[in-house]
């Protein structure tokens, strides 16, 4: 008899690891069964802001897989079925039908349109995502106040916009999300205020290379709120019910629409209730290869885990779709009955707002000080072209080292075309545990409309190794 995979979340981890063990196991060995809440499958949300703001031109170039591909391909994929609790010791999923259709909501998705049942399973992949941080404050539940998580959430924003009625945005947050948004509603030609309570926005670098993207945003025409008096306190909504004003500590700032870009936190309600346990930023514990800790035949994957970070150790929550495909993967080969792991991550990320790159990977100097280390840090200024070279644009390095061992501890890069990607160079200098004397010799291509002779990482690393 064909044992049973349940897979809950129909997403990146989740479709990753179902293809990866339908690929594995014969129908006849193994029938897979996955529940989606929602009513996309496999899409890209880090397109999201990119489809808001128009430089993509249809939803549908976001989706990598639909529903019917799956299911041509031996995955009963289950859609606007919501997976309402996890019965462990039964090895059952209770699940009910949910209303709407794609793009017919504005907000969460309504409540059960059908009755609950219970759905066995001999295996189990808990693959529920993550959430926006909505703040329990007045005005945040309204209609205009956006999240921008799913394509369902992508939607309800472009028909906020389309009402035609949209002149002032307020997006709340400064990280990825954040500034994301701020590029796609000033593509749209919209008035942009941005409001983050940090120091400086993007808070997942250090604050002076921070204060380098505000000035960006600033000079983009980007109004930038940050510090204490940007903490919001309500949306002051309209007599119509939809937003007018974000009220923060010390101002009130006009709007006719409101994105929230605060982050997000794990969606592991449903692994918590069922017992399953969580790290302390809320999301799942696993090993590396993604099982949950103490549970045999249960798995779980994406932006509802924590990960381990090679750098610093310990775990912490890194939600990226490259880490939940790979995720998937190691999930669908342990599934089908090969030995795969995700060893961790170093922290990589990049991101834009219009003509400036952003990239970090490894740790900031407050991580390095939780940590204990001692380090040097050192900033140095280059372009991503020989200077002489038509196009050359400036860019700042940031480059955190060991005292001592010269070890390479983190990489910051703030600039314009051709800025992003060079992180990915320092990424796995991290993931080796090289210094910073074996990164400044590194056999890096050259050539001068690509790179000045010294790259600008290996300019930061010589600097670095002058200095540990």
């Amino acid at each position: 008899m064909a044992r049973r995979l349940v897979v809950v979340g129909a997403d990146a981890a989740g479709m990753s690891a179902a293809a990866q063990a339908r690929r594995l196991t014969g129908r006849e060995e193994m029938e897979i069964t996955a529940f989606e809440r929602g009513h996309f499958s496999s899409y890209s949300a880090c397109g999201i802001p990119y489809w808001v703001g128009g430089q993509v031109a249809d939803r549908d170039r976001l989706i990598a897989r639909t529903p019917e591909e799956h299911r041509a391909r031996g995955i009963d994929l289950r859609m606007s079925t919501e997976v309402t609790a996890i019965d462990l010791d039964r090895r059952a999923v209770r699940v009910r039908p949910v209303g709407g259709g794609p793009g017919e909501i504005d907000g969460p998705l309504p409540g059960a349109a059908g009755e609950e049942r219970w759905e066995p399973f001999d295996l189990l992949v808990v693959a529920t995502g993550a959430e926006p941080v909505r703040p329990a404050l007045p005005g945040f539940d309204a209609p205009g106040v956006h999240g921008l998580q799913t394509l369902d959430d992508g939607a309800a924003l472009l028909r906020t916009l389309d009402r035609g009625s949209a002149l002032r945005a307020v997006v709340v947050g400064g990280g990825y999300i954040g500034i994301e948004t701020a590029e796609a509603m000033v593509r749209r030609g919209l008035s942009v205020t941005v409001l983050d309570r940090g120091e400086e926005p993007m808070s997942t670098l250090d604050p002076d290379m921070g204060r380098l993207v505000r000035e960006a945003m600033q000079g983009m025409g980007i109004e930038v709120h940050t510090g204490p008096g940007a903490e919001v306190r309500a949306v002051r909504l309209g007599e119509d019910g939809r937003p007018r004003a974000v009220v923060t500590a010390d101002a009130e700032h006009p709007a006719d629409v409101v994105v929230l870009g605060l982050g997000v936190r794990p969606r592991a309600e449903l692994a918590r209730a069922a017992g399953m346990p969580i790290g302390e930023h809320g999301g799942i514990l696993t090993d590396a290869r993604m099982r949950v800790r103490g549970l045999e035949g249960v798995w779980a994957g994406g932006d509802c885990v924590e990960v381990y970070d090679l750098v610093a150790g310990g775990y912490r929550h890194v939600p990226l779709g490259t880490h939940a495909n790979k995720q998937g993967q190691v999930i669908g080969s342990g599934v089908g009955g090969q030995r795969a792991a995700f060893p961790g991550v170093v922290g990589t990320a990049v991101s834009k707002v219009c003509e400036l790159e952003i990239a970090r990977t490894g740790l900031r100097e407050k991580e390095i000080r939780a940590a204990g280390l001692p380090y040097v840090s050192v900033v140095v200024e280059s372009t991503g072209r020989a200077g002489y070279y038509p196009g050359a644009e400036p860019m700042t390095v940031k480059m955190h080292a060991e005292t001592g061992t010269g070890r390479l501890l983190g990489v910051q890069v703030v600039g314009r075309e051709g800025a992003a990607k060079r992180v990915d160079a320092a990424a796995v200098a991290l993931t080796a545990r090289m210094t910073v004397d074996q990164v400044a010799m590194l056999d890096l291509g050259y050539a001068p409309p690509f790179s000045p002779v010294w790259d600008p990482i290996q300019v930061a690393a010589r600097k670095a190794a002058t200095a540990v």
